[in-house]
């Protein structure tokens, strides 16, 4: 819903919004008693409402807004933005403010807003997903056969029929707020209390616990107990699983081991492994554990059911999962995975590791299946494996997703031609960046040791009469057959890999290898290069520049080394002492990006830089901006009053030339005078 007095005003939103991809159905009420009908009966999920509306106030907007109950985000558009309007508008409700007349901020602000919405509304269905769940699991777990109970703190904070009826209570009321240490023998007490106190500090529960139980007569009879973490009621807690135990407690094991496996392959049956793998998956959430889960399916499996006889499925299938066992055979000793049949024709593997653990498993056991004919009981067979599989993490750390993810990579494969995997990584975006940024690493580390870095070059042209050629040289890294890349792409990424201060020792000794070509072709030229703080840590660049000074044979006026206004900032004594020694080979330093900071005519108390070139803010719109045109003739006076140069660059039309003209700005540079290029042909006469 757009709530704005303009009728083109408000399709210039709509186009814009619809111009960067974005579905619109837009609303356009002409009065307020409009607006609330419109809420009232249309599906609405943004409003964006001009700050300064006659036809329905922004105020009025809000309140009917929050009249409508609806969750419903709202935009102001504003046509400027100052301390009031600013505190107004938050004032009024709104959760942004976007400029009219800054089309991507206002993308961004829809953007944002839409997706904060759609986070709420997720949340509300989550919410009420789980007080479902929790409704049903509560009666399943009331109608459960396994006595259950929730313990908090080792007190009874619910337990089932089942729980009751097993040591003897009628009702819960009976057992309510009572130690579990009271069902347990007087002989297992001690024990079973450090049990509690190391599980209420965190420590894993062991898989089953055995002891002898009490019941409400004062008998005892062995029992076995699981432990699960769980919730009751948003409160942290303890589900125990309390069973009466076999009088052969070697016989209950053997039970409970047959009760867990598939008796067709000896695999984990699917109850098992999913209990399993709902604990790594809670373990990834949770605590940021590693796990991969793989899916597997003997390929065109129906194929191989009709050559050898559906009475031999079962044989087909423990031939698998024996070579599945074979493979796995060190990882499931070592605990490290657990193996299980899935579904009818489907093996599933839960694993500890990383991406590359899972890879790597996932292409052993298909290179297993693919290596070695198949012994099917008095048959043999050549049988391939299509494998997917997925590494659980906090991005998709759901029992369904995994699975799903899993099951797609089977399928996929399946659809290729099988005898492969396709392993689903949530992580695979943030691992593609880290391999982007190493590409670029390498990438720059060629670039320096091969000279694949070249110059281009802008004219920077005086406004005073000065004669004399100056350019500024900006960095460019040569990608081949013509195409450059510009410095905004890479110079984060050198930073951050320390190669700063290689490409600044590039720069400085081209920047000087073309000024001394230049002066001995009759053509001399001043260079304007930009250095990065990475250079002020030592001598080692100024060195440099005296020393490639000498080599080339000519002085150091012919070179200006630019520095940042907050870089020289936040390393004001290093800047000191660069500037120092570079002026003791003739080279003057300038200071770029100058007027953005807190005072920075402060700065030039303790700085004393050359040149000052204005940072591009100041000139774009600069006709249109009287700050700005105000604001840029007082640093052109200041820095007059200093003897120091001023530069304004990015000028794009005549109008800001005249204004900067007029405001006494030394030199200009921009698209309007000429593009940076490859060759210095600007004619400065």
């Amino acid at each position: 819903m757009i709530v704005d007095d303009s009728v083109e005003d408000a399709e210039a939103i709509v186009s814009c919004l619809r111009n960067a991809g974005i579905a619109v159905r837009p609303l356009r009420p002409d009065s307020a008693e409009e607006l609330a009908t419109m809420l009232g009966g249309q599906q609405v999920d943004l409003v964006l409402a001009a700050q300064q509306s006659n036809g329905v106030p922004l105020e009025e907007v809000l309140q009917l807004v929050k009249t409508s109950g609806k969750d419903l985000p709202v935009v102001a558009v504003a046509d400027r933005v100052d301390d009031a309007s600013l505190s107004q508008a938050l004032g009024f409700g709104v959760r942004a403010i976007a400029l009219r007349s800054k089309p991507q901020q206002l993308l961004r602000a829809v953007r944002t807003e839409w997706a904060d919405l759609e986070a709420r509304r997720a949340l509300r269905r989550l919410e009420a997903q789980v007080r479902e769940t929790e409704r049903r699991c509560d009666a399943l777990i009331e109608s459960s056969r396994d006595p259950i109970a929730y313990v908090h703190e080792g007190m009874h904070i619910r337990a089932n029929s089942a729980y009751l009826e097993m040591f003897g209570y009628e009702s819960f009321e009976d057992i309510e707020g009572m130690s579990l240490l009271d069902l347990v023998a007087p002989q297992h007490v001690d024990a079973f209390k450090a049990l509690l106190k190391g599980l209420s500090k965190g420590e894993p529960a062991p898989p089953r616990y055995e002891l002898l139980a009490r019941d409400i007569e004062g008998d005892t009879f062995p029992a076995v107990m699981e432990f699960t973490s769980a919730l009751y009621e948003g409160e942290p807690c303890l589900q125990v699983v309390f069973r009466r135990q076999e009088s052969d407690p070697e016989l209950a094991r053997e039970v409970e081991e047959l009760r867990q496996r598939d008796q067709t392959t000896g695999l984990l049956n699917r109850p098992t492994f999913l209990h399993a793998l709902e604990g790594a998956v809670a373990d990834a959430a949770q605590n940021q554990g590693q796990h991969g889960l793989l899916l597997l399916e003997p390929d065109h499996y129906q194929r191989l059911l009709h050559e050898i006889g559906l009475d031999s499925a079962d044989a087909l299938l423990e031939a698998i999962a024996e070579r599945l066992r074979n493979t796995l055979a060190d990882a499931l000793a070592d605990g490290s995975a657990v193996a299980a049949r899935f579904g009818e024709h489907t093996l599933a593997v839960l694993l500890r590791g990383d991406h590359v653990a899972t890879t790597s498993l996932a292409e052993r056991i298909r290179e297993a299946f693919a290596a070695q004919v198949l012994e099917i009981g008095q048959r043999s067979a050549a049988i391939t494996a299509s494998i997917g599989g997925v590494q659980i993490g906090e991005k998709i750390a759901s029992v369904t997703q995994v699975l799903a993810k899993a099951n797609q990579g089977v399928q996929s494969s399946i659809g290729v031609g099988g005898n492969r995997t396709e392993i689903f990584d949530p992580s695979a975006v943030d691992r593609a960046e880290e391999e982007r940024i190493q590409a670029w690493v390498t990438r720059l580390r060629d670039a320096l040791d091969n000279d694949r870095f070249l110059f281009h070059y802008q004219p920077v042209i005086s406004l005073q009469g000065e004669s004399g050629a100056m350019y500024e040289a900006y960095i460019r890294l040569d990608a081949g057959a013509g195409e450059t890349v510009p410095p905004l792409s890479f110079l984060q990424i050198a930073e951050e890999h320390g190669l700063l201060w290689e490409i600044d020792r590039w720069v400085v000794e081209h920047a000087i290898a073309v000024a001394a070509e230049r002066k001995r072709a009759g053509q001399p030229v001043t260079l304007l290069v930009k250095v990065t703080q990475a250079s002020l840590a030592d001598d080692s660049l100024a060195r440099h520049v005296g020393e490639r000074l000498a080599a080339a044979g000519i002085g150091g006026e012919h070179l200006v080394l630019q520095l940042p206004e907050a870089k020289v900032f936040t390393h004001l004594r290093a800047a000191q002492e660069f500037a120092a020694a570079v002026a003791a080979h003739g080279c003057r330093v300038g200071l770029e990006q100058f007027g953005a900071g807190l005072d920075s005519f402060q700065l030039l108390s303790h700085f004393d830089p050359a040149f000052l070139k204005l940072d591009r803010s100041f000139t774009e719109d600069l006709p249109k901006n009287a700050g700005n045109q105000q604001r840029v003739a007082e640093i052109a006076a200041k820095a007059r009053s200093l003897g120091i140069r001023s530069i304004a660059e990015f000028v794009q039309d005549a109008a800001s030339m005249a204004i900067l003209f007029s405001s006494g700005i030394d030199y200009v540079e921009g698209y309007f005078l000429a593009p940076a290029g490859p060759d210095m042909n600007y004619e400065f006469e």
